[in-house]
């Protein structure tokens, strides 16, 4: 039988010019066979011709089984709200025109539910999994918490798929820990005395070898949390083969765990030929009071610092002789001879020495007396303020509280006589010594200098500073002006607050009186902003509920039950 007419008058046609025709179109080119009809009878042909010659696959290898999570599940109402979380969390609640509407912003609300969920030691459920990495991927702020969340199974996931790469970088040493995982689990050590941890040790160094810089950071940070020494050990291994940009961030990564143990590489970093890696070598040393750096910086500022005593009086003063030069061995334990515009050279010496000397050697340079008594004795020739600043610097660098507390002073000073920024100081008290101070304060300023305050109080904040927060927004509500001033503190608040403080603060949402000479509408602008407070903190005390497993009806009684 004759077959020739069933024949496409295209056969034979190459596959490259069949797309070619069809990329380009039959309005830019005459497509083979002279119609489109034909181009298309052709492309069906080939197409089947092309899959009936195909060679089947060769299987690839059945990925391993996921390890075993024996964390408890999550309560059916907190997994109902982690779906709600990771559905919009990512959405702006807030209306155009610059107002955010008094709905909670759920992806400021993610973190804090991640979080409870971790205390709570729950597991992640299965199928929430690909969703939690999509929003570890999108948001860094997310990582920490949701890698601890997804757990096992979430790391052995992130394998499978290259946008979860993070996943592995940031948890790098679990990377090849194949068994089961319990409650606690948060990976296998870097040692080599089992299968398990010799696979590990092998990735873990083929990521330092082959990674990215990012990946390589990550790594350093994670390992160096778990094991300083290993972490030590990984990076003294490359270090003469990195770029002095890199040898900046690796060495960054030391504030970690360091420890007495890094001096001696530290101090090798002090030779660094980069002048960055160098006062940041001496900055970590100076961390460390028992270091040689720490002595020598010792014996150079006390030279230029004194006591200058007064016969049978109070009036004791500092005398302050600034350096005259920056000779090399100043600048090999990492003074930077060259100040900042605006700034003198010899005090920006000066202060670079005090900063990084131990500060038990002004308690034994100025006869024994407590730090409040130091920072209370004037200082002749107007170097007070480079002289407490500096202290200021060396007190957070070394994590000394009794500095920390003698110069951050009196939360009823004025601003402008303290330190430059108190949140730093603050930082290093307790946290309920904290507290009461930022309370305080709040008091006595009020709420324009205290944003940074607040970013650094426990949370959720204790009652007094709760109600110091409370009362100062309430005072400059009814004072009549815009709230866009207190957005930041106000978006603390949401999260902050303890959400027992709801019912206190709805009387608040109602629309105020205007004063005669408040802003037109800020009213309204106030309501809104606390309806919104209001509702995110009862949204929060529902959120808690459902992770403890309550199922309680409304808002109020998950406040209620919270008290």
């Amino acid at each position: 039988m004759d077959t020739t007419a069933s024949t496409p008058p295209t056969a034979g046609t190459p596959w490259s010019e069949l797309v070619t025709a069809a990329l380009l179109g039959a309005e830019r080119r005459t497509p083979p066979g002279g119609s489109v009809t034909a181009l298309l009878d052709a492309a069906a042909v080939e197409t089947v011709r092309r899959r009936a010659g195909m060679r089947p696959a060769v299987a690839g290898p059945r990925p391993e089984p996921s390890p075993a999570d024996e964390r408890p599940p999550l309560p059916a109402a907190a997994e109902h709200r982690l779906s709600l979380l990771l559905a919009r969390g990512g959405a702006s609640s807030g209306g155009g025109g610059g107002r955010r509407g008094t709905a909670p912003d759920l992806g400021e609300l993610l973190p804090q539910w991640l979080a409870a969920a971790n205390a709570h030691g729950y597991r992640a459920p299965e199928a929430k999994l690909p969703a939690l990495l999509d929003a570890a991927r999108a948001r860094t702020d997310l990582r920490p918490q949701t890698l601890a969340f997804a757990g096992p199974r979430g790391r052995w996931l992130a394998r499978l798929n290259p946008d979860w790469k993070f996943a592995l970088r940031n948890g790098g040493e679990h990377t090849g820990h194949t068994g089961s995982a319990g409650p606690g689990d948060t990976g296998t050590s870097t040692g080599t005395s089992t299968g398990a941890e010799a696979v590990t040790t092998e990735v873990v160094q083929a990521l330092w070898d082959e990674g990215l810089f990012a990946e390589r950071v990550t790594l350093l940070a994670s390992l160096r949390r778990r094991d300083p020494a290993a972490g030590l050990a990984l990076l003294a291994s490359s270090w003469s083969a990195e770029r002095a940009e890199d040898r900046l961030m690796f060495l960054d990564s030391l504030r970690d765990g360091l420890s007495p143990a890094d001096e001696p590489f530290l101090e090798q970093a002090l030779a660094d030929r980069s002048r960055t890696v160098r006062a940041t070598g001496a900055e970590l040393l100076s961390a460390l009071p028992g270091s040689a750096l720490a002595g020598r910086m010792a014996r150079r500022a006390s030279s230029c610092v004194s006591l200058d005593p007064v016969p049978d009086g109070p009036d004791d003063r500092i005398l302050v002789e600034a350096p005259h030069e920056c000779d090399a061995e100043m600048q090999r334990d990492g003074v930077v001879p060259k100040p900042p515009a605006g700034r003198g050279e010899r005090a920006w010496w000066l202060g670079q020495l005090v900063e990084t000397a131990p500060l038990a050697t002004w308690t034994e340079r100025f006869g024994g007396r407590t730090p409040a008594e130091i920072i209370a004795l004037p200082v002749a020739d107007d170097w007070q303020q480079d002289l407490h600043a500096a202290w200021c610097l060396a007190a957070v660098r070394q994590r000394d509280v009794g500095w920390a507390r003698a110069l951050v002073g009196a939360p009823g000073a004025s601003p402008a006589q303290g330190p430059g920024d108190p949140a730093k100081l603050l930082a290093v008290l307790p946290p309920e010594e904290r507290a009461v101070w930022a309370a305080r304060f709040i008091a006595a300023h009020g709420l324009s200098e205290a944003f940074r305050i607040l970013g650094v109080c426990a949370v959720p904040w204790s009652d007094p500073l709760g109600r110091a927060v409370m009362d100062a927004l309430e005072i400059a509500r009814d004072a009549g002006s815009y709230p866009w001033s207190f957005s930041g503190v106000m978006g603390l608040a949401e999260r902050c607050l303890d959400p027992v403080d709801a019912d206190r603060l709805a009387p608040l949402a109602a629309v105020p009186d205007e004063p005669e000479d408040g802003s037109p509408g800020a009213g309204s602008y106030w309501s809104e902003a606390f309806q919104r407070l209001v509702s995110t903190l009862r949204l929060r005390a529902e959120m808690r509920a459902e992770l403890r497993g309550e199922a309680l009806g409304v808002a109020a009684q998950a406040v209620a039950a919270e008290g």
